[in-house]
């Protein structure tokens, strides 16, 4: 499917929302291997699978950053929680 195709429903779209489609548009061209092997009677298919995984990688990708991020916080947070240890000999000075 070309692009020449989707003009008039792009021409349609404010300006701000015609930036997002051709960034949208642009993205099967990262996937055109994979679509050129795909077989797909309808053409649209494979630009819309290579859309979807796209947006499908990018949460994902996120999701596996804020981990990281947690997981971070939670090692920090542990090592500056006392050990029984440390508070045994907290308690031993204060009582002394």
């Amino acid at each position: 499917m070309k692009e020449a195709e989707w003009k008039p429903f792009r021409n349609a779209l404010d300006k701000s929302d015609r930036k997002k489609f051709d960034e949208m548009f642009d993205v099967p061209r990262s996937y055109i291997s994979a679509c050129s092997y795909s077989v797909q009677y309808v053409r649209l298919h494979p630009i819309l699978m290579s859309i979807l995984l796209h947006h499908y990688k990018q949460p994902t990708e996120c999701i596996s950053e804020v981990e990281h991020i947690e997981a971070g916080a939670k090692t920090l947070t542990r090592e500056e929680e006392p050990t029984t240890l440390d508070s045994y000999f907290v308690n031993k000075i204060a009582g002394s």
